[in-house]
């Protein structure tokens, strides 16, 4: 429909003329037409939409008997003028159009080569992930998770950077890139915490501190081991995770003892501490940034996943993830001030063997 609207103009500009008196033009509505044409559809249709407003102003000046007076050529100059910027509009508009769509494909690029989307199973685990831009058209920022098989068990990271644009993106590369070679070696949760906060010093010395480099990360790391139901969290002053059960009972695993953030060790130091929860089959562990915990609505009240997903129950991650995502955008009205990142792991439920069908007994029918 809006497509149509420069030759609603058009028309509406000739209708104007013929039940309006004399001293009235339409010439506003005429050259309204390529104006608004130009924005909205291609070069070509562009240029015919001009081609018509200028034999339309022409043609009505033939009707009124007018071709000869000053006002004819002036409003036909005009029109003929605006059209000529009109075309000159669409092709900028193109010209941003496709610089915008090389953007997009390489942020897209960028997103799968820096924060690749886990597998949907990892050591037998059920993986969800989404990431969510605050900033329209923006695939990513400061937000991050990784998922990784190791020989200690499936571990993983959420985690945000302070800060935004290209600095924070440089920063994510680094955690994860830290995170998964540390989760291969490092035996302990504990050690790999200690080897993420050792590459965030490295680069942060490497670009000569803080001003150039956004090496203040809030964190969250979690291990499953194998053959095990529980689950090993290291907090470094990160939202606490979730642990939603099967009964739609909700667990906020916030660490006894808070520490700082990742990349702030000059402010002072002390061992990281792991604790150790029941990971029950059925039960979901959830992970996310503050972009969730932070979202308000009209009224400014904060989003509260606790109250939000208590006495639920999800067919798993991946719905778990969805219905969250569409709660949040009802809540804060559709847009969100942060960017959101999201990590939903399941275990799924213990199959119990089932009852063998009884063996077919031969029957031996008289004759």
């Amino acid at each position: 429909m809006i497509r149509a609207l420069p030759a609603l103009l058009i028309v509406g500009g000739v209708v104007y003329d013929l039940v309006s008196p004399p001293r009235f033009t339409a010439v506003p509505l005429l050259a309204a037409a390529p104006l608004v044409a130009a924005p909205l559809c291609t070069a070509r249709a562009t240029v015919l939409t001009g081609f018509f407003a200028v034999v339309t102003v022409i043609a009505l000046h033939a009707r009124d008997g007018s071709l000869g007076e000053v006002q004819s050529p002036t409003e036909t100059l005009t029109v003929l003028t605006v059209s000529a910027l009109a075309l000159l509009i669409n092709r900028m508009v193109r010209r941003s159009g496709e610089r915008l769509a090389s953007a997009r494909v390489i942020a897209e690029t960028a997103q799968r080569a820096v924060l690749p989307r886990p597998a949907a199973r990892i050591g037998g685990l059920r993986i969800a992930a989404r990431y969510e831009a605050a900033q329209a058209d923006a695939f990513i920022g400061g937000d991050l998770f990784a998922v990784q098989d190791t020989p200690y068990g499936v571990r993983l990271v959420v985690g945000d950077v302070r800060g935004k644009g290209m600095g924070a993106v440089g920063a994510v590369a680094v955690v994860i890139g830290a995170f998964r070679e540390a989760a291969e070696q490092e035996s302990s949760l504990e050690g790999v915490a200690q080897r993420l906060e050792r590459a965030l010093a490295r680069e942060g010395a490497r670009r000569l501190g803080l001003d150039d480099f956004e090496g203040f990360t809030t964190a969250v790391l979690a291990e499953i081991p194998r053959g095990r139901p529980v689950v090993r969290v290291v907090d470094r002053g990160h939202p606490a995770p979730l642990l939603l059960g099967a009964d739609g009972d909700v667990r906020v695993l916030a660490p006894a003892e808070p520490a700082l953030p990742l990349g702030m060790a000059d402010l002072g130091s002390w061992p990281d501490r792991s604790f150790e929860v029941p990971f029950p089959p059925g039960a979901t562990l959830l992970l996310y940034t503050d972009g969730l915990s932070e979202a308000r609505d009209a009224r400014g009240d904060f989003y509260d996943p606790v109250d939000r997903l208590a006495g639920r129950s999800f067919t798993g991650p991946e719905a778990l993830l969805d219905a969250l995502v569409a709660d949040v955008r009802r809540h804060t009205g559709g847009g969100t001030t942060d960017d959101l990142a999201l990590l939903a792991v399941g275990r799924p439920e213990e199959r119990r063997p089932g009852l063998r069908p009884p063996s077919p007994v031969a029957v031996e029918r008289p004759h």
